[in-house]
């Protein structure tokens, strides 16, 4: 398995909107983690829309750079205390669910 590192915003402002997002979902596993560990999922999402992935390898930051402009599935992950979310926006744009990866 390959190292995850915390990796810098996409070379675009922080505050710019990479993409769009869609419907956004979650799962009862991330609303569930979001209450236990005081989280606001908003800040989640928008970190995700302006290319902050989180802790992802450093290839999936660059596939996600790649998919921004070519339109492929992005996805990120983020550190609730112990456990893992991720964030994955879909390739036509239509929706992003936020999820455990056990969900998945």
């Amino acid at each position: 398995m390959n190292e995850e590192t915390q990796h810098e915003p996409t070379k675009l402002s922080s505050k710019t909107i990479c993409f769009p997002l869609g419907q956004i979902v979650a799962t009862p596993g991330a609303l569930e983690l979001f209450d236990r560990g005081a989280v606001n999922a908003a800040d989640l999402i928008r970190r995700h829309q302006s290319g902050d992935w989180g802790n992802v390898p450093p290839e999936d930051a660059e596939e996600n750079e790649r998919s921004i402009v070519n339109g492929f599935r992005i996805l990120s992950s983020y550190l609730i205390g112990e456990e893992r979310i991720w964030v994955i926006t879909e390739a036509d744009r239509s929706s992003t669910t936020l999820l455990l990866p056990e969900e998945y």
